[in-house]
């Protein structure tokens, strides 16, 4: 997904094309579950104002939930005993697969700390 002064340029460089395809040229699209395509119009325009100088506070980030849900930054425990941590937030940290951290617990709360990389 082109962001910033690049995103500018493409929307420029494309000129009078439809919207669809202006989103999906700047890269704004994923999967559905059925195979099919979804324009992302929602997440193309707040990088677009972004771009732009447009600043919508921390809600833009919201764009990276499903669908465009605000994050509530509030975890549940599950049936199960799990706590899961959303890929949304593992994304606004860059975490990736394989990145490890060290459990700490307090009174009442959890801590997760990365782990050094040194081997």
């Amino acid at each position: 997904m082109l962001t910033g002064s690049e995103l500018l340029a493409k929307v420029k460089e494309l000129g009078d094309v439809s919207k669809s395809d202006l989103v999906r040229a700047c890269g704004y699209v994923s999967n559905k579950k059925s195979g099919g395509e979804r324009l992302n119009f929602t997440a193309f325009y707040e990088a677009l104002l972004e771009a732009k100088g447009v600043s919508l506070g921390e809600t833009g980030v919201a764009g990276i939930g499903k669908g465009g849900r605000k994050l509530s930054y509030v975890a549940t425990v599950q049936g199960n005993g799990n706590l899961l941590i959303g890929k949304a937030y593992t994304a606004l940290l860059d975490l990736k697969a394989g990145d490890e951290f060290e459990i700490k617990l307090g009174r009442k709360q959890i801590r997760l700390s990365p782990t050094d990389d040194e081997g």
